[in-house]
């Protein structure tokens, strides 16, 4: 029972940039100012405590208020012109008012002739994110509408090598995850998931014994990337998918949940609507599915102390299907709770640690959830009623 591969197609290629500016939040300090390679001015201390570490990805010129990370794409992800100058120009604004980028330089087509070239790594790197994902979903050969995607464990060994390097010469400490894994359904797809740690043992034998003979390099210490896309939350506030898939990489990894989150981040964490058992013409049904999913992963990741990152934040239109699976609206307005009713017509009263708010719509609920305000009790009956 796999999710729908044409659903994650999607999800794949079409991820947005985004470009948005905030306040500094609270405890934070402010960013430190100091000289810095290629140009850039300003850093901001490395987060090393993953509890810290939960954004959102979006289009340019959006804003998120109260959410301090931003995931933004370099070129070869398919899309936007995040390069060269104006790339360390976007971080450095985002540096500048403290908000922290992770940024995804996806991996070249497989068959491409310069796909080795550090050139791009080296450009990407020099924009000096905050962390930095090495590829995304390398591991996908079973989709032939995106083929273009997979590679050998034993090149991607290569490539995720050189990726890594390159980050680390600019600012050594600095987060570096390997690539993402395909999203499938915890405490369901098994057999996919023990695929996807066979990739990475061949990998791993792949980085020593031909990429640097004789190493002893180990993915168990490195930091996997994450992509999750289920109801979970719907139908019976049971589903979780997301909590499953942690539970099996926890044992990967042999460390407890609460240790997970130095070892796991969730690049992309949203709800699904096509292809996995929801109607997608029940407009009703879908938004009950899209808020129960966005508060159900979100709770469960930072219950945990793991990265999260929502997707997407923005709805959009590809191949004339339109997908309201963001936080804002097609003109970049905030949605409301239900987004199949008017603004205002569901309201949910949380419980945050500087007193109670209450909510009225996905972006401000998204950002409270963030500061760790908790949903009523009562909160699926609210927004199914």
């Amino acid at each position: 029972m796999s999710m729908s591969r044409a659903f994650m197609r999607k999800l794949t290629i079409i991820a947005p940039v985004i470009i948005a500016l905030s306040v500094l939040p609270c405890g934070w300090g402010l960013p430190s100012a100091k000289a810095a390679p290629q140009g850039h001015k300003i850093w901001l201390p490395l987060v090393t405590n993953p509890a810290l570490i939960h954004g959102i990805q979006g289009s340019p010129g959006e804003l998120y208020a109260g959410i301090f990370w931003r995931r933004i794409a370099y070129p070869t992800c398919g899309w936007g012109t995040l390069k060269g100058q104006a790339l360390r120009n976007t971080i450095e604004n985002y540096h500048a008012h403290g908000i922290r980028v992770l940024l995804t330089v996806c991996q070249p087509s497989n068959s491409a002739p310069d796909r080795f070239s550090s050139a791009p790594l080296m450009d990407a790197a020099s924009g000096a994110a905050d962390a930095v994902q090495c590829g995304n979903e390398e591991m996908k050969n079973n989709d032939p509408s995106v083929s273009f995607l997979y590679w050998t464990p034993k090149d991607f060994a290569r490539l995720y090598d050189l990726c890594e390097q390159a980050v680390h010469a600019v600012r050594p400490g600095t987060p570096v995850l390997l690539g993402s894994l395909d999203p499938h359904v915890g405490g369901i797809d098994y057999g996919p998931l023990g695929q996807q740690v066979s990739y990475l043992n061949q990998m791993q034998r792949a980085m020593n014994q031909f990429v640097h003979p004789g190493g002893h390099w180990d993915w168990h210490t490195q930091t996997l990337g994450l992509i999750n896309s289920w109801h979970d939350g719907y139908p019976d506030g049971n589903t979780n998918s997301l909590y499953y898939l942690f539970v099996f990489w926890a044992q990967q990894f042999h460390v407890g949940l609460s240790n997970l989150g130095r070892y796991l981040w969730v690049v992309e964490g949203t709800g699904c609507f096509r292809g996995c058992g929801i109607d997608p013409l029940n407009r009703s049904q879908v938004a009950i599915v899209h808020t129960l999913a966005l508060i159900t992963d979100v709770q469960t990741a930072m219950s945990l102390n793991i990265p999260f990152f929502y997707f997407s934040g923005k709805d959009f239109i590809s191949v004339g299907l339109y997908w309201p699976i963001g936080v804002l609206d097609l003109n970049g307005h905030p949605k409301p709770i239900r987004q199949d009713l008017p603004l205002g017509a569901r309201s949910l009263h949380l419980s945050c640690p500087s007193g109670n708010a209450t909510v009225v719509d996905q972006e401000a609920l998204l950002a409270k959830l963030y500061a760790r305000c908790s949903p009523p009790s009562d909160y699926t009956r609210v927004i199914e009623s």
